[in-house]
């Protein structure tokens, strides 16, 4: 597999250094990227480079992602408007570990492969590295000039804000410059990959290692990801779409997929996936003939979901979403847990019932009117009911009058009634 044919179908180049091809045809090259540490979780917007050291291994090579320890102490001003929070090392260190775990899904860390893949963080070689000798080092071999003309700088000068950029910050250049020098010399690595934000950064390095030893580096980067509409690729009302469970459930992270509209789907399963270019184009033919089966959203879907979480997992968020928009059963509703139940749930409208008031059991028709204003008047629900237009927990009801006890809750906790086809409402009990 070509490396960079590859990226390029894909969509997945966007500035490339030359001679960087021609070194990687000529033999097996170690390449690093950089992934920031601020959080104890990747979101989707790291998958992009995720993706590249992914395919830099499949087409053979060997990939260095690099936890950027000490630079995230000190934060990248490329696209930023401010400066970030600087974190400490303990937090830093539970970070690293809970990045590895989840690149772990993705790239080679454990067999005896040439190319396996390497987890490295720059604190470890900057944290006793003084500043006498780094500027004495390092600092001597780039000139303040050179410093100036790279974009992420000349827009923070210019930014209308005024708050101008610290020195720490312009530093940042530096720092990720020696990343690649250390690289070069301890690991062999030959190149530098990430998006093309980080071009000057890159470069840099690349300027650092040929006029300090004389070597030969090189750069490549990928295009931003954006969405057809122009708004921001990741980010939800609620946040960032993240990688751990915890922060995002599966059920949330499939449907983010699932929901991508026809020419993001295109776009996306290209990048984010490694399907090959004949089922690609295969699946757009699919979704060209039939657009309203979505065979590209939910292939995409499908591939990431498991990729990032399980088999079973993409599983259950398939049965969930069933539950709102198929008809599937009450065996189905009692496996949710309970994010997903509220997950799935969480735009119907919601009532809290007391648990009291269902210990020696209520008629349906009083709980559904007076304690939750799940109907108007006793009459329509009556008419509804008759009619099998009412259902508790996707089962019939069948009488306006059966009690209603603590038997019914799901976990213990919650009613699901369903009005007619569509509406649902959901009883929080406390």
């Amino acid at each position: 597999m070509n490396f960079v044919e590859e990226l390029r179908w894909r969509g997945m180049i966007h500035d490339m250094m030359p001679g960087t091809e021609e070194q990687l045809q000529k033999e097996m090259t170690s390449a690093y990227l950089g992934i920031d540490p601020t959080a104890d979780s990747l979101h989707i917007g790291h998958l992009v480079g995720v993706m590249m050291l992914k395919h830099f291994q499949r087409a053979g090579h060997r990939p260095i992602a690099l936890v950027g320890g000490a630079t995230g102490m000190i934060g990248d001003p490329s696209m930023k408007s401010q400066e970030r929070n600087l974190l400490d090392e303990v937090t830093l260190r539970k970070n690293q570990d809970a990045i590895k775990a989840q690149l772990a899904k993705f790239l080679d860390f454990e067999s005896d492969a040439p190319n396996k893949a390497i987890l490295v963080n720059n604190y470890d070689w900057t944290k006793d590295y003084s500043f006498l000798n780094f500027i004495r080092d390092i600092g001597k071999y780039l000139t303040v000039n050179y410093m100036m003309s790279k974009d992420s700088v000349k827009k923070r000068l210019s930014a209308e804000s005024n708050e101008g950029m610290s020195f720490t910050e312009f530093s940042y250049q530096l720092l990720q410059g020696y990343d690649f020098l250390f690289l070069y010399e301890n690991y062999g690595c030959r190149l530098q990959m990430g998006g093309s934000d980080q071009w000057g950064n890159i470069t840099t390095g690349t300027e650092l290692i040929r006029k300090k030893v004389n070597g030969e580096a090189f750069a490549l980067t990928c295009p931003l990801i954006t969405k057809a509409d122009g708004g921001k690729f990741g980010k939800t009302e609620s946040g960032n779409v993240w990688l751990d469970r915890r922060y995002t459930s599966p059920y949330k992270f499939y449907q983010f997929w699932l929901n991508v509209s026809d020419a993001d789907a295109e776009k996306y399963i290209k990048i984010f996936t490694a399907i090959s270019k004949e089922e690609i184009d295969s699946l757009v033919t699919e979704q060209n003939a039939a657009p309203h089966l979505r065979p590209l959203q939910k292939r995409l879907a499908q591939e990431i979901t498991v990729m990032v979480h399980s088999q079973e997992d993409y599983d259950a968020a398939v049965e969930a979403s069933q539950i709102l928009f198929g008809g599937s059963t009450s065996e189905a509703l009692k496996k949710l847990d309970e994010t997903t139940l509220l997950d799935v749930f969480a735009g119907v409208p919601q009532f809290e019932i007391s648990k009291e008031s269902l210990a020696e059991g209520v008629k349906a028709v009083d709980l559904f009117v007076e304690s939750a204003a799940v109907f108007p008047s006793k009459g329509e629900m009556r008419k509804m009911v008759q009619s099998g237009g009412v259902s508790i927990n996707k089962e019939k009801l069948a009488a306006p009058d059966t009690l209603i006890d603590t038997s019914y809750l799901l976990g213990n906790k919650y009613l699901l009634v369903q009005k007619g086809k569509k509406n649902y409402f959901l009883l929080i009990v406390k």
